[in-house]
């Protein structure tokens, strides 16, 4: 029998469209359609100025604009000469991680709810991500596209008592996450929809290019604040948390681990920030004549994995853009995830994987 879901479907997330053929309830095969949401982002950044793409470039990934943001405008950054002011460079790690942090709440708010479980953990990760959005909203007058960076550092400083209230905030974090375990770990019905569930192999997970926490969840030490460091990642200690399984729940744990790992490098960037300086950018650039004709390339980690960056840069623009999204590499592994799967569990292997279409199609 073959099955349409979507292309509009509350589990999904976005259009997506999934076409299963199955055998009684046992999946035999998962097709992926895309493309719903196509606006053509890449080819309209080439006929932009370069700081107008910033605001494309968070609108590909709604839930962790900041995450693209910053992305894009490294990637100017590179292409210009322009050097990150040491202070800018601690505040945007900081900053960062409070986006990965909220982009991992909220997924597992979703996910949670996707699977069946009660409104409990849904309304508890909303709960912890309404502060951190309000952090954000305060450093940059906007509560969901944040537009505050600047070449060389931001729009403007942030408020008086920003390192009061983001230590306050990282208190507050560490409790509460303290009591997620108890309400899903001992949960039987949460663990029964996870536990061996949406297996991916390590050699799987390497064939499809996976990233993220998906790649990590299999069995693979890959993060790019490692591999590659940028601004002051390497100042700090951290881990890139792993699980050898490659089922949803260890997807899960690796993102609830790495929470508890962005609020470590948050405390050590707030600890040893420097007090004196500013972190302001330039005014906004509508056009560069100074950049590099060279191409080049950048890549970051997002809360969803991998994000790259391959830019030819123009006098006024890009003229060329090409944008690697994890979360269409994460995509293709959903075929091989569900193999012999019951059908029952497609959308907890789909939840377990993070989408945002607004990225896979662009």
């Amino acid at each position: 029998m073959r099955i349409n879901i979507g292309p509009i479907h509350p589990s999904t997330h976005g259009a997506l469209k999934l076409v299963a053929y199955v055998d009684g309830d046992t999946i035999q095969k998962i097709e992926t359609h895309i493309g719903f949401l196509h606006r053509g982002v890449e080819k309209l950044m080439e006929n932009r100025i370069y700081m107008q793409n910033a605001a494309y470039a968070e609108k590909l990934d709604y839930l962790a604009p900041l995450s693209w943001d910053d992305l894009y405008v490294s990637a100017v950054e590179q292409a210009t000469g322009t050097q990150v002011k040491e202070k800018a460079q601690y505040l945007r790690v900081i900053l960062l991680e409070f986006q990965r942090m909220a982009s991992h709440l909220l997924w597992l708010g979703m996910f949670c709810n996707d699977i069946g479980q009660s409104l409990t953990m849904f309304m508890w990760a909303s709960r912890e991500r309404a502060k951190i959005i309000k952090l954000l909203e305060d450093v940059s007058g906007n509560r969901m596209f944040y537009m505050n960076l600047r070449l060389g550092g931001f729009s403007r400083n942030m408020p008086r008592d920003f390192t009061e209230r983001a230590y306050d905030l990282i208190g507050y974090l560490e409790q509460k996450l303290a009591e997620y375990p108890e309400v899903l770990d001992s949960n039987p019905i949460f663990m029964e929809r996870t536990k061996g569930v949406g297996v991916l192999s390590r050699k799987d997970a390497i064939d499809c290019g996976v990233s993220g926490p998906v790649l990590r969840g299999s069995g693979v030490s890959a993060d790019v604040r490692k591999s590659k460091p940028y601004y002051v990642y390497d100042k700090f200690k951290f881990i890139a948390p792993i699980r050898n399984t490659g089922d949803a729940y260890s997807r899960y744990r690796v993102r609830f681990e790495e929470m508890h790992q962005s609020l470590g490098i948050i405390k050590q960037a707030l600890d040893t920030m420097p007090q004196e300086g500013d972190a302001l950018g330039s005014k906004i650039k509508l056009r560069s004549n100074d950049a590099n004709p060279a191409p080049i390339t950048v890549s970051r980690e997002l809360p969803r994995g991998e994000g790259m960056i391959y830019m030819v840069p123009g006098k006024q623009g890009p003229y060329r853009i090409s944008l690697r999204s994890p979360v269409f590499t994460n995509l293709y592994a959903l075929s091989r995830m569900c193999e012999g799967a019951k059908f029952a569990d497609l959308f907890s292997i789909l939840g377990s994987l993070d989408i945002v279409l607004g990225e896979v199609d662009r």
